[in-house]
């Protein structure tokens, strides 16, 4: 078989690698905070400035991404990001104090700003339309299985050899795949987007703000990504404090439930909302918003019961907060044209982590983010007819 059918599959196998290790990197330090602070002399208050600074210089950097794509090509503009955050994960380790931490946070941010933004231009590029869903589904599932393997690989190597261990771990590979996309011929800019993706409404940077299929799945996912993001940075020292678990088996217990429902979830949604896109254009949004509506009970049982009863509670949660995972992701790349698509996954990434990471509650924030996308159905964009070619070996 020629290496070139071997593309799509190839560049879906390394990204999702990288965005593992993305996802590893800014996990790590949540399982061995307790630690951290007790070196480091500081509080819950100044660990959660930490994670702020981290995604502050994040978001200030995406907006950045899009213009250095088109001056230098997406996969340079990849490349050069992952090594930004392989280094600065390696600087962790040798890191002596609270400002040091902060600094490397801070490059980290910029690094992968670039990855994040970029990755999933250059993967939707090289699959049609109506396989985006499936496809988005095993890019994001780094999102649930790199945040668990953080927590299994510094609540085990951090207790056994010391919090700055464990952040030898994601160095390495980053750069190794990282230096593996050298071999993948960057896509064609929209070589499966049609006429339709590409008109004025739905491909220039004015038309965001009156695209509405945009806008209600970046406010859905807004909702969500606080109720995942405080499960994801609290719930380990939840354990621990309330449930009187150690710290290594709450990383354990935890991050075992995030990788057994992230490889099911996050791929089963994608699957899902790809077939009922047959039948409905609003099938990204339906999956997301009715996972997310039956969350609701699961994640009160997880914060207010105890027992055997709080852990399945814990699991159902994560299991239908990830299983939007794909279907929402798909319903942000299809909501815009090509041209615009990393300016729109910037502005995404703005506003949810603007929203999403200060809101008030996760039992509120995640109807809110059913609410929304359930009114976002109505304006997702017709699906495109199923004449384009895919590309040999994606199937």
């Amino acid at each position: 078989m020629p290496a070139k059918k071997l593309y799509p599959k190839t560049a879906l196998a390394l990204l999702t690698a990288l965005n593992l290790l993305n996802y590893i990197d800014r996990n790590v330090l949540y399982a061995v905070q307790d630690m951290v602070k007790a070196e480091f002399h500081r509080s819950d208050a100044a660990f959660g400035f930490l994670t702020s600074v981290f995604f502050i210089f994040y978001m200030i950097a995406a907006p950045f991404m899009g213009p250095l794509s088109v001056k230098y090509s997406r996969k340079a503009v990849i490349i050069v990001g992952a090594l930004i955050w392989s280094g600065a994960t390696l600087l962790t380790a040798v890191t002596k104090n609270f400002d040091e931490l902060l600094l490397r946070h801070t490059l980290v941010g910029v690094g992968e700003a670039s990855f994040v933004i970029l990755s999933p231009t250059f993967v939707a590029d090289m699959f049609p339309e109506r396989m985006r869903g499936r496809v988005m589904g095993i890019f994001y599932l780094a999102i649930p299985v790199g945040s668990a393997l953080g927590y299994l690989i510094g609540g085990v190597l951090g207790s056994k050899y010391g919090w700055r261990f464990p952040f030898y771990v994601g160095a390495a590979p980053g750069v190794v795949l990282a230096s593996l996309l050298l071999l993948i011929p960057e896509p064609p800019l929209g070589q499966f987007d049609d006429a339709m993706h590409k008109a004025p409404e739905r491909d220039t940077l004015k038309s965001l703000l009156r695209n509405p299929a945009f806008l209600t799945a970046t406010l859905g996912m807004a909702m969500m990504t606080f109720a995942l993001g405080g499960l994801q940075v609290w719930m380990p020292t939840f354990l621990h404090r309330v449930h009187s678990y150690s710290l290594r088996d709450a990383s354990i217990l935890f991050g075992a439930s995030v990788i057994a429902c992230g490889l099911t979830a996050s791929v089963l949604g994608g699957y899902l909302s790809d077939w009922l896109l047959k039948r409905t254009k609003a099938a990204h949004y339906l999956v997301s918003a009715v996972s997310l509506c039956l969350g609701i009970p699961a994640m009160c049982l997880a914060l207010f019961a105890s027992g055997k009863l709080m852990i399945a509670g814990m699991f159902a949660a994560e299991f239908l907060l990830l299983l939007n995972t794909g279907p929402l992701n798909a319903a942000v790349i299809n909501s815009v044209g090509p041209h615009v698509r990393a300016m729109a996954l910037a502005v995404n990434i703005f506003i949810f982590h603007l929203l999403g990471d200060a809101f008030v509650a996760p039992v509120i924030a995640i109807c809110l983010s059913s609410a929304i996308l359930f009114y976002g159905m109505k304006f997702a964009p017709p699906v495109s007819a199923p004449n384009a070619a895919t590309p040999v070996g994606a199937h």
